[in-house]
């Protein structure tokens, strides 16, 4: 038997066993009584240990039941539909449960048990729970599940009457249908937090409904395989930092779970990829502390109770290195499941997390990445990453080869992460059509355009085209990652690759290397910045912004001046982006010539009178892909 063929087998046998794995009666017959999902009954005293033995844990506590007290006065969840959505208050009503069931659990104060419950009973007598839109369900049944299942044995019986047959009406049955399940089959994050939600439901009226709630957990065992399955090789997340947090959470929401409740992981702990993606979120924040928000992310901070998991399960504390910096920085930030840094952080000492040791991360995938820095101590290091992939990937936009760039604390080459989706879609924009020719890519924000990217013959990147890492290198004199972009501009360029590097850790050079086709074409070379631009002579441009600056250096071509172009959208359903300017340049490659563009990012403090590293991009990197 060959060696192929060999490992072929393994991981076939590896997928079949989680796909066997059933809810047998000996795992029935084990699961505990209520509360069963994540917390059991008694283990509130870990949870006061871990307050006890840390002044973040303990204001992480105390910022969850100050926010539980300012729940109180206020309404219960409302009905109110966002355009297609009713996502704004299930996300809502998962947070306000999450919080209030918590709250009683650790202090055992009946204002939060009381609170709790009309919140639940409040949503439980909506005419629905929006399953057109089915990640609406999803949290709300979550939500519900939770506070049932946490409140259960203090709950009256009328109550979780009334709340166990929302789960089931509302949340459950209607992921029967098909005209609402076709998430099963998708391999995004709506089938994370669906699963995840329905699996939560079932777990929390099993007793009740046991066949049916079995099948709605053994369902989820199979599908989940799907998005898992997308971590793969690396741990790359195809649909960027924001949609990490969401789809990523609920997966570890529902590993959680089921792991507790039935003591096996099914065989789905088994996916490296999924192993491997908690070092691809650490690595996603830059030193400004701002993430690499390509495709549908914004550029803010977010929290992820789900890298405590991982930190356990690993047993690497350095994944918490940038966690630790945001728990600090959005303490009072209320999240839906900031209760879980608690639950699942207890003998963690977060005051003992040590920086990660690599300064280089790179994942493949259908949007591969890579990321560097030259420290992870230093507020003023330089940080770049930069992506290649594919628009087709979930929430993806044009922008194959786009990077960003951290220096002395400022991101000088941004990105503007997407538009409010309800802002479009209100106007009629067909966002979700992923065609060439979709009104998708008409939205400023989406295209290649404003990307740190080229636009050739001022037409769109290709859908169809995929732009792969060529390779890498951690060399900290030369560290670096090349893509070829070819596939994404066929047609308009027979050639084109892309290499960025920081040199001797002590500024950035982007390079790309093109070759026209039988015609002269012309290539612009864009940098979206927040900072100020002043045009020093044809080559060089000085960015200010916050006190500090940086240098836009063009070594080649000789034959082009650089300027700036407006972030003022055209049309009226765009959204303003004040305060940016897009910077570059323009240049014709004559017809069949290769070219080559060399552009230098020059922090305030890197040594003066600097050389470009001059080889080809073929020559840039000793750990090439095959």
């Amino acid at each position: 038997m060959t060696k192929k063929l060999t490992i072929l087998l393994i991981l076939l046998l590896g997928v079949m066993t989680a796909f066997s794995q059933k809810l047998n009666p000996e795992l029935i017959k084990a699961m505990p009584s209520h509360p069963r999902i994540l917390l059991f009954s008694g283990e509130e005293k870990a949870i006061h240990q871990t307050i006890a033995s840390s002044e973040t844990w303990k204001q992480v506590n105390q910022s969850i039941l100050s926010w539980s007290d300012s729940l109180l006065v206020r309404k219960p969840i409302e009905r109110v539909l966002t355009g297609k959505r009713l996502l704004g208050p299930a996300r809502e009503c998962l947070l306000r449960i999450c919080y209030l069931s918590y709250a009683y659990r650790i202090t055992n104060n009946e204002k939060y048990l009381k609170r709790a419950e009309q919140e639940m009973l409040a949503v439980s007598a909506f005419s629905d729970w929006n399953p057109s839109h089915f990640l609406d369900v999803a949290e709300f049944t979550m939500a519900l599940s939770i506070g049932y299942d946490w409140l259960y044995n203090r709950l009256p019986e009328s109550s979780r009457v009334t709340i166990r047959a929302a789960i089931l009406e509302k949340g459950l049955k209607p992921s029967l249908n098909k005209q609402y399940n076709g998430w099963l089959k998708n391999k995004n994050n709506w089938n994370q937090v669906c699963n995840a939600g329905m699996t939560y439901g079932a777990l929390a009226i099993f007793e009740d409904e046991p066949d049916f709630s079995r099948q709605i957990i053994e369902r989820a065992i199979q599908s989940i395989t799907l998005p898992m399955d997308e971590y793969n090789p690396d741990g790359a997340y195809n649909e960027g930092y924001g949609y990490w947090g969401y789809g990523t959470s609920f997966n570890v929401m529902f590993l959680a779970a089921i792991e507790k409740a039935f003591k096996t992981d099914f065989g789905l702990l088994n996916n490296k990829g999924f192993f491997r993606t908690p070092d691809y979120l650490n690595n996603m924040l830059g030193t400004t502390g701002l993430p690499f928000n390509y495709s549908d992310c914004a550029s803010g901070l977010e929290l992820h109770p789900a890298m405590i998991w991982f930190a356990k399960h690993l047993k690497d504390n350095s994944l918490l290195w940038e966690e630790k910096q945001i728990i600090e920085k959005q303490i009072q930030t209320k999240f839906k499941f900031f209760p879980m840094f608690l639950i699942w952080g207890a003998g963690i000492n977060l005051n003992q997390v040590q920086a990660p040791q690599e300064k280089m991360w790179v994942g493949k995938g259908k949007n591969p990445v890579a990321l560097m820095r030259t420290s992870w101590t230093d507020p003023n290091a330089i940080f770049v990453g930069i992506k290649g992939g594919t628009c087709q990937a979930g929430h993806s936009h044009m922008d194959a080869g786009t990077f960003v760039m951290d220096a002395d604390g400022v991101r000088w080459a941004m990105d503007f992460g997407p538009q409010d989706y309800n802002s479009l879609e209100s106007k009629g924009v067909d966002l979700w059509n992923t065609k060439q020719n979709s009104q998708r890519w008409e939205v400023f924000r989406y295209n290649n355009f404003v990307h740190n990217t080229l636009t050739v013959n001022n037409e769109f990147q290709l859908v169809d085209g995929y732009a792969p890492m060529l390779g890498h290198s951690s060399d900290e004199k030369f560290m670096n990652a090349t893509f070829n972009l070819s596939e994404v501009y066929k047609g308009q360029l027979a050639k084109v690759s892309r290499g960025i590097a920081i040199i001797n850790q002590n500024y950035v050079q982007v390079q790309d290397e093109l070759t026209a086709p039988d015609k002269t074409t012309t290539v612009r070379w864009t940098m979206l910045t927040p900072a100020k631009v002043t045009l020093i002579d044809k080559h060089t441009a000085e960015l200010t912004k916050d006190g500090k600056k940086l240098i836009l250096k063009v070594k080649e071509p000789e034959e082009i001046s650089l300027k700036t172009w407006t972030t003022t959208p055209a049309h009226s359903y765009d959204a303003p982006n004040p305060g940016t300017t897009l910077l570059g340049f323009e240049y014709s490659v004559p017809a069949k010539s290769s070219k080559r563009l060399l552009v230098l990012l020059i922090p305030e403090k890197a040594n003066k009178n600097l050389k470009a590293k001059n080889l080809p991009l073929s020559e840039w990197n000793k750990n090439q892909f095959k």
